[in-house]
């Protein structure tokens, strides 16, 4: 399936996708209510096939946090990147962990380093930090560290 094609089937399944335009990769952007919805039809159906997540990241926009989901289709050959935009405050999505397993510690890397709460996770802990790192979130930007001055 091309892009143009994948682009037609993912607006059928959430009539609310957006596509980023000038990206190596098919990009999409989606709503964090919505993910999971979509999540299930990139796996399952199979047209689309993406059974493997290879990355998954955060990014810290200062006004959102990004969640961004790199996606492949190891039958099909096609890829796709997806984008979820977080509350600040707030962030918090679906894991997705049950449906590429891959997804575990990369959510829980995702949940120490920037904070996101992935919902319904079955195992929400510290991945690298040690105990007493809770809560502090090294990678935001808003983060204060008293050794490095550094004001992102």
């Amino acid at each position: 399936m091309d892009n143009e094609a994948l682009k037609t089937r993912l607006t059928e399944i959430l009539p609310a996708i957006t596509f980023e335009e000038g990206t190596a990769l098919l990009t999409a952007n989606v709503e964090a209510a919505a993910w999971l919805l979509l999540a299930k039809a990139l796996r399952n159906e199979a047209a689309l096939g993406f059974d493997y997540l290879f990355c998954v990241t955060c990014v810290d926009w200062k006004t959102h946090i990004g969640m961004v989901y790199h996606l492949e289709s190891t039958s099909h050959r096609h890829s796709i990147v997806i984008k979820v935009k977080l509350d600040h405050k707030k962030p918090e999505v679906e894991t997705v962990n049950h449906i590429w397993k891959t997804a575990e510690f990369h959510e829980r890397e995702a949940y120490e380093m920037f904070g996101v709460n992935f919902l319904n996770h079955p195992d929400l802990r510290l991945l690298i930090l040690p105990d007493g790192w809770e809560g502090r979130h090294p990678m935001r930007k808003d983060y204060d560290d008293p050794v490095n001055m550094i004001k992102l």
